[in-house]
C-alpha cells in the first residue's frame, strides 16, 4: 500500500483564505527536488512531475473516445486534455456523480436546519460557535457597532495563549470581532499587524481602544472591563488563594512537561518528574467536589490549564508513549484529570478551541524547536499518523484503537461526514487548486515549520481530474449509492493510468494525500469530520494506485 510520507497539516484553504492571497500553504518539496513516496510494503519510490502531465502520454485516449462517441455519448475535442475530460466527466455522469452545486443541494437536504443555516450564521456572526467566525455576536441582541473587543489570534487555530484568551471571550460570551495572522514559522506576518504590536507575538486583543499583547493581562482585563458577563475568577477570599495555588501548579506542570517532551530521558528522571507534578495535578482534582478545579463551576483556572493539558495528552502520547487521557470505561491512573475533560468538552468554548492529536503533534516542534520521541513511540506514533488499519482507513476504529477518545459531543457519523461534505462543496475550487500543488513546484523562501510554502504553484493541468476525484469522495460521504461510487473511482483511476502512463493517476493520488496530510483540527472541521475525509480521501487513494 502506498502514500505520501506524513507530514503536518499546516494550511489548508478549507478554512475560506482565498488561495491567490494566503500565505498560509504549504509544500512537502525541498526546494529543486521530487518528493519521495514512501511504500509502506517495499520502501520508496520518486516521481518526477512534468509540467504537464498529459503532454505526450495519451496512449488510446482518441480511441477510447472514439468508442463513447460511437455509443452517442460525447463529441471529440481537439484538444488532448479536454478529450480525456470529456471521457472522465462521461464516467460520473454515468454514475449519478453530480455537479458540485447537485452535491451542495443533496446535502442541504440531509442537513438538520441548524447546519443549514451554518453560513448565514457566520455571516451574521451567530450561532454556534466556529474556527471560521470572522465576528461573534452570539445571538441577534448584539449589534456589531458595539463591539469592543478584537482578537489577534493565530491563523491556524495552533497557538495555546491564543486559545485561552478565545476560549475566555467565548465562555464569557463577549462579542468580539476576529483577526487571523501567521506565526512566523509558517508565513509572514501583515505589516498593518506589526504596527499594532511590533514584537508581532500573539495573542494581542484591542479593548475599547487599549492595545493589550499578554494573554493573562487580557484574560484578566476582560474580567474586569466586563463585569455583566459571567465572571470567571471567584470573588470569595479563600477561593481567590486556592486559585494562586493551582496557577502556580499549572506552571510547574508546563515546566516539568516541556522539559521532558523537548529532551531525551534515558534514565527516567524526566517522566518520573513530570508524572510527580501530574500526580498533584490529579490530586487536587480529586478533592473538588465539581468536575473543574475550583469545583461545579468553570473558572479562569481551567482556562489556563486546558491549552497545555490538551497538548500535553496528544504529545506525551506521540513522542513518549505515555497515555493520560483514555476512552470511555477503560481504566486508567488519573481518573479526576479524564473527568476533568469530561467537564471541559460539554463547554461549547472549549468544543469550539480543541484540536486533535495530529494536528498537536506536527504543529509543535515548529513552535518548540523540536520535540524529542522516546524508543517504542513508533506503533503509536503510526496510528495517530493514519497508517495504521482502521485509523485513517474505512471502517474506521472507534476511539482510534483506543489512543485518542472520539468526540461523542460532535455527533453521529452521519453529522460528521455532513460538516466534511459541507467544507469541501462551500470553497471547492480554491480547495483543488491548493490539493494540485501536491504535483505542483515547491516555492520559495522556505519557512521553518516543515511544509510552509505560500509560493508553492499549484499543478492546473491535473486540477481538472483533481476535481473529479473530490466529487466522487463527496458524494461516497453524503451517502450516495456505494456501488456507483465505487464503480465511478475505479474507472476514473483505471482511465486515468491507461490515458496518463500511470503518472497522472499517480499525480491524482499524491494532490489527494496533500489534501489529506493537511486537513487541520479545529481550524478546517472538527476531529470526526477530518476522521471521515481523511479515510475517504484514502480509499480513493488506494484506488488511483
Amino acid at each position: 500500500l502506498v502514500t505520501t510520507m506524513r507530514l503536518p497539516p499546516y494550511y489548508c484553504v478549507l478554512l475560506l483564505r482565498s488561495l491567490e492571497n494566503s500565505s498560509a500553504f504549504q509544500s512537502p518539496f525541498i526546494v529543486g527536488r521530487s518528493p519521495t513516496v514512501p511504500d509502506r510494503a517495499t520502501g520508496s519510490r520518486t516521481i518526477a512531475f512534468q509540467s504537464n502531465p498529459l503532454k505526450s502520454l495519451f496512449g488510446n485516449v482518441a480511441s477510447s473516445i472514439s468508442n463513447l462517441q460511437q455509443q452517442g455519448m460525447t463529441t471529440i475535442s481537439d484538444d488532448p486534455t479536454a478529450q480525456l475530460q470529456e471521457l472522465t466527466t462521461k464516467v460520473l455522469s454515468s454514475h449519478n456523480i453530480g455537479s458540485w452545486d447537485e452535491i451542495r443541494s443533496t446535502l442541504q437536504s440531509k442537513q438538520t436546519p441548524e447546519e443549514r443555516n451554518f453560513r448565514n450564521n457566520l455571516a451574521k456572526g451567530i450561532g454556534k460557535p466556529s474556527p471560521l467566525h470572522k465576528l461573534r455576536l452570539f445571538d441577534e441582541s448584539n449589534d456589531e457597532k458595539d463591539v469592543r473587543v478584537t482578537l489577534y489570534r493565530d491563523s491556524a487555530s495552533w497557538c495555546p495563549y491564543c486559545q485561552k484568551v478565545w476560549m475566555t471571550l467565548e465562555e464569557k460570551r463577549i462579542p468580539y470581532r476576529i483577526e487571523k495572522v501567521n506565526m512566523r514559522c509558517y508565513g509572514d506576518k501583515p505589516a498593518s499587524f506589526m504596527a499594532v504590536q511590533p514584537s508581532g507575538n500573539i495573542p494581542v486583543a484591542i479593548i475599547d481602544g487599549v492595545t493589550y499583547n499578554q494573554s493573562n493581562d487580557i484574560m484578566y482585563c476582560l474580567e474586569e472591563q466586563f463585569p455583566d458577563h459571567q465572571q470567571l475568577v471567584p470573588k470569595d477570599p479563600k477561593q481567590r488563594m486556592k486559585a494562586q495555588e493551582l496557577l502556580r501548579l499549572e506552571r510547574t506542570i508546563f515546566g516539568a512537561w516541556m522539559y521532558w517532551l523537548t529532551s531525551g530521558d534515558s534514565g527516567g528522571r524526566l517522566r518520573d518528574g513530570f508524572v510527580s507534578v501530574l500526580n498533584d495535578v490529579e490530586a487536587e482534582l480529586s478533592a473538588t467536589k465539581g468536575g473543574f478545579f475550583l469545583g461545579e463551576k468553570v473558572s479562569l483556572v481551567d482556562m489556563m490549564f486546558a491549552p497545555f493539558l490538551e497538548r500535553m495528552c496528544a504529545s506525551m502520547l506521540f513522542y513518549k508513549g505515555f497515555q493520560m487521557r483514555v476512552s470511555p470505561g477503560e481504566e486508567t491512573e488519573f481518573p479526576a484529570v479524564n473527568r476533568w475533560f469530561d467537564a471541559m468538552e460539554t463547554l461549547d468554548s472549549y468544543q469550539l478551541t480543541k484540536s486533535d492529536y495530529y494536528t498537536h503533534c506536527w504543529d509543535l516542534p515548529p513552535q518548540l524547536g523540536g520535540c524529542v520521541s522516546e524508543a517504542g513511540s513508533q506503533p503509536i506514533q503510526n496510528a495517530i499518523n493514519g497508517l495504521e488499519p482502521g485509523s485513517w482507513h474505512l471502517p474506521l476504529t472507534p476511539n482510534n484503537g483506543g489512543l485518542e477518545p472520539d468526540w461523542a459531543w460532535a455527533g453521529d457519523e452521519g453529522a460528521a461526514k455532513r460538516e466534511a461534505v459541507e467544507r469541501l462543496s462551500a470553497n471547492s475550487e480554491a480547495i483543488v487548486g491548493f490539493a494540485a500543488r501536491g504535483a505542483g513546484k515547491a516555492g520559495f523562501p522556505r519557512y521553518g515549520a516543515a511544509l510552509a510554502d505560500p509560493n508553492a504553484v499549484s499543478n492546473e493541468s491535473i486540477q481538472p481530474f483533481v476535481d473529479q476525484a473530490m466529487k466522487i469522495v463527496s458524494q461516497k460521504l453524503i451517502g450516495g449509492d456505494s456501488k456507483d461510487c465505487d464503480e465511478a473511482m475505479k474507472e476514473l483511476a483505471s482511465i486515468l493510468k491507461k490515458e496518463g502512463g500511470g503518472e497522472l493517476a499517480e499525480n491524482v493520488a499524491v494532490s489527494l494525500a496533500y489534501l489529506r496530510d493537511r486537513t487541520g483540527v479545529p481550524r478546517d472541521m472538527r476531529l470526526p469530520a477530518a476522521r471521515q475525509l481523511r479515510a475517504h480521501l484514502n480509499w480513493a487513494i488506494d484506488m488511483c494506485e
